[in-house]
């Protein structure tokens, strides 16, 4: 135990998980604690574009910014979804759409009713979905509930320009007394303890602190570089290791989702703002060269390009620590998830709670620290399942060796233990487990698992409850609800006009 009171904190790396976390911090602690931020453009930030998940909006509110204002200074568009081509067949599609579907009934969730009906085909469970069909008809009302229904309000997130939002949490928390130094860090210092002491500039400025965060990316300054915690690498499950990500001008039809497209040897991205379109390809670079990369994005963008495609190389998994000492790593300084469910800005959103709940105070507590670790490790393995779902479920066909050699390596090789349990089971009974604060819901999975060609073999014997009768009219009273409301909202471009 350290028996320090930690008062100055020092922050390596702006862009927006460093700012992010500045933002919080003076929010949540205000004058209890002094708070350094350093960035230089030796620090790189991604910062191409962001889809988020809904989550954002908490994190927003608790800093008290409006969303109006959010929109207005970000280039902001709501997110309703994510759109998946290609990924379980060629030529199919289905949505990652957020909120619920349809309507549980006690302790038997929707989709088993649904799939005591007989559906036809997967592709119509998406009929009882409120943010698909709003997605797909270009409609967006930011309701709290549907007036007259049993139904839950839409579940919206964001796209917007992170290189704005991170301008914008600058502002906030330099407002709130957070210091800003530029400057490149050329060292650091450890004490006896093997905590870091201090950091020194360029220009030979030493700055001091209690407690260090590592938002300084890829490069990882602090937690590799210096404190050598080590990393914990998932290419064996998820093979890609390379992006180009550029922007396009926009397009007339300023769509509430995200589309993701898979490709031959990998998957684009696709995020609309109100004045650009981001765009990326991730690819495994051991069945497709940069250069033809680079050409099957700029062949597929539905506009003119307004930059040059930037490439970015990463290695998927995380480091084995992401607290360690008196640092922690936050952002792409902790690991790396691939994009495709927009969980990085997440991983930064959840990492900063958890570290304002283990927050050290008279000095730093291991108890703190392994708590930390182990909350983030569950985190990043859950989201990362989620993720080799996705690959591991294609149904891609054999077009040619050369074309099927990722898909094919990615359905035939061994998955995690905790993912295989969870498909199995899906397969067999309809039923999805997850833990109580695990990221993604049930109808996330069931989503996904459908979507990608499982259909269960059995449904809860709680749905056999209802009468076929009384199902049918429930089924289609679901239907008609969504249909009235989606009619009812304004143009997503309309309501965003609005504000």
């Amino acid at each position: 135990m350290n028996n320090n009171n930690i008062k100055n904190i020092v922050i390596v790396g702006g862009g927006t998980s460093g700012w992010m976390t500045a933002a919080m911090l003076v929010r949540l602690f205000k004058s209890q604690l002094n708070i350094t931020l350093v960035e230089s453009e030796d620090i790189g930030t991604i910062g191409v574009g962001e889809a988020t998940i809904p989550p954002l909006q908490i994190f927003n509110s608790v800093l008290g910014i409006k969303e109006a204002d959010f929109i207005k200074q970000t280039q902001a568009t709501y997110k309703l979804g994510i759109e998946f081509e290609n990924w379980g067949k060629q030529q199919q599609t289905y949505m990652h759409a957020f909120g619920n579907i349809g309507k549980d009934i006690g302790f038997t969730q929707f989709h088993h009713y649904w799939l005591k009906s007989n559906p036809l085909q997967a592709a119509d469970f998406w009929q009882y979905s409120l943010n698909y069909q709003a997605a797909k008809h270009n409609k967006f009302d930011a309701i709290d509930s549907i007036a007259g229904s049993p139904l839950a309000g839409i579940t919206h997130a964001y796209h917007f320009d992170a290189s704005l939002y991170a301008s914008l949490l600058r502002n906030y928390s330099e407002n709130l007394a957070v210091k800003r130094i530029e400057g490149r860090i050329t060292a650091s210092k450890l004490n006896q303890d093997g905590h870091i002491e201090s950091i020194t500039l360029a220009d030979n400025q030493c700055i001091k602190g209690d407690f260090f965060i590592d938002c300084s990316g890829f490069t990882a300054l602090l937690i590799e570089q210096q404190l050598h915690v080590g990393y914990e690498n998932w290419q064996h499950w998820l093979p890609c290791d390379s992006a180009y990500a550029v922007q396009c001008e926009r397009v007339e039809s300023l769509t509430p989702y995200t589309r993701s497209i898979a490709h031959d040897a990998g998957w684009q991205w696709r995020i609309p703002l109100q004045n650009r379109t981001g765009n990326g390809l991730v690819y495994c670079s051991q069945f497709i060269s940069d250069d033809d990369a680079k050409a099957l994005l700029l062949d597929n963008l539905d506009a003119k390009p307004l930059t040059e495609p930037r490439k970015i190389q990463f290695t998927t998994g995380r480091r084995k620590l992401q607290w360690h000492k008196n640092c922690v790593a936050i952002g792409l300084s902790s690991g790396f998830l691939e994009p495709l469910e927009s969980t990085s800005l997440h991983l930064v959103q959840s990492a900063i709670i958890r570290l304002t709940k283990l927050f050290p105070h008279h000095g730093i507590q291991q108890a703190n620290i392994d708590e930390f670790n182990r909350q983030s490790a569950l985190e990043f393995e859950q989201i990362r399942d989620f993720i080799i779902l996705h690959y591991h479920l294609n149904q891609r066909s054999n077009e040619s060796a050369e074309q099927a050699d990722l898909w094919q390596r990615c359905r035939e090789m061994d998955i995690p233990k905790s993912l295989k349990n969870k498909i199995d089971l899906f397969k067999a009974t309809g039923t999805v487990t997850r833990h109580q604060d695990e990221l993604f819901t049930e109808a996330a999975w069931v989503q996904v698992m459908l979507g990608q060609g499982i259909m269960p073999l059995d449904h809860n014997p709680l749905a056999n409850s209802i009468q076929p009768e009384d199902l049918s009219e429930f089924l289609a009273n679901v239907k008609a609800i969504i249909n009235r409301a989606v009619d009812n909202m304004p143009d997503h471009e309309q309501y965003i006009q609005r504000l």
